[in-house]
């Protein structure tokens, strides 16, 4: 897959993160358009008679949601609750749905999965011959419909055939996922180099920090309930639907109100980037959450997603020795039922 990145003219400076020469590249996305490799993101694909019936004893959405049209949020969960991964779900042709997560969970889940496959007729596949690209700004909608020939759709849901599809996420700018076969991906690029301009992944981490919404990493599997990175608030969980892995404690700890932890928004006021599980302590030097996410914005200083105890902290607050000002959230922390999303005009 990161041979077609390297045909971008990028530079990947780490496993999943991808860099150009581009100058101001937060403030240009927000005044142009802007694109980018996705290399923080993966795909694993499940397909086979069973696939529906398959997922929806082991994720937290309702499956038979994810029509073509919907593209649900979702996630894996331990028997304790805890997420494996959380992941966008799409139906990308009959009896075959496509799950897109952080890159480094891709293969975990897979294997997770697989303990339960044989009782289905359901096949497993890891996506490395797939291309991810994003597309920010006023001229995104424009160029993907004149490119791929696909009117973009609104966000959280899909667009495409089985070979390419568009996917709309919310954010501070329209922005798409496109994802297409990666021998498509370098043709593509080029073409929409000429109307939009080249920027690294951290930009579309950016904006999805900016959105607040979290894609767990490797190293935070197993760790936080849906509910402690606000999953019931954009929809990701379904409270409607049957047993799934976890279940019941994902619904005692919504209907008892006993989530004690909750993700934030929040900016730092210096230009030092923290390291996801960096501490956030408050002025008695207590720990009171930790970082999940953080980029740099178009002032030069640290946006972060952080858990954090829903205890009144003692202010100020701090993290890697800067101080940390706590930002309002795009949406309500209330449960967002996904049905809603699919009965919406």
């Amino acid at each position: 897959m990161m041979d077609w990145i390297a045909a971008t003219g990028g530079r990947q400076e780490a496993e999943y993160r991808v860099t150009f020469d581009t100058p101001d590249a937060p403030r240009l996305a927000l005044d142009a358009t802007v694109m980018t490799p996705l290399a923080h993101l993966g795909v694993l694909d499940v397909e086979g008679p069973d696939a529906e019936t398959f997922l929806q004893g082991q994720t937290s959405a309702q499956v038979s949601l994810a029509d073509g049209g919907l593209a649900p949020l979702t996630c894996f969960c331990t028997p304790k609750g805890r997420m494996l991964a959380n992941a966008q779900l799409m139906r990308v042709a009959p009896s075959h749905y496509r799950l897109l997560m952080h890159a480094s969970l891709v293969a975990s889940l897979a294997e997770h999965l697989k303990k339960f496959a044989p009782f289905y007729k359901v096949e497993l596949h890891v996506r490395d011959d797939l291309a991810l690209l994003g597309l920010i700004g006023r001229e995104a909608s424009a160029l993907a419909e004149v490119r791929f020939d696909i009117l973009p759709p609104r966000p959280w849901h899909q667009a495409g055939d089985d070979e390419l599809q568009v996917l709309a996420h919310p954010g501070p700018r329209p922005r798409l996922l496109v994802c297409l076969p990666a021998d498509r991906a370098e043709g593509a690029w080029q073409w929409l180099k000429a109307h939009a301009t080249p920027v690294g992944n951290a930009v579309w981490r950016l904006h999805d920090i900016q959105a607040g919404l979290a894609w767990l990493e490797a190293d935070q599997r197993d760790t936080y309930l849906p509910q402690m990175i606000n999953w019931e608030a954009l929809g990701g969980i379904s409270f409607k639907k049957g047993c799934y892995t976890g279940q019941e404690v994902v619904a005692r700890a919504h209907f008892r109100g006993q989530v004690k932890k909750r993700m934030v928004r929040a900016q730092l006021d210096g230009g030092l980037l923290p390291e996801a599980g960096s501490a956030i302590e408050d002025a008695d030097d207590r720990r009171l959450g930790e970082v999940l996410c953080a980029e740099l914005d178009a002032y030069g200083e640290a946006e972060v997603l952080a858990v954090m105890s829903t205890r009144e902290p003692a202010l100020p607050l701090r993290c890697a020795g800067q101080k940390l000002k706590l930002l309002k959230l795009p949406y309500p922390v209330e449960r967002l039922d996904p049905e809603s999303l699919a009965e919406r005009t």
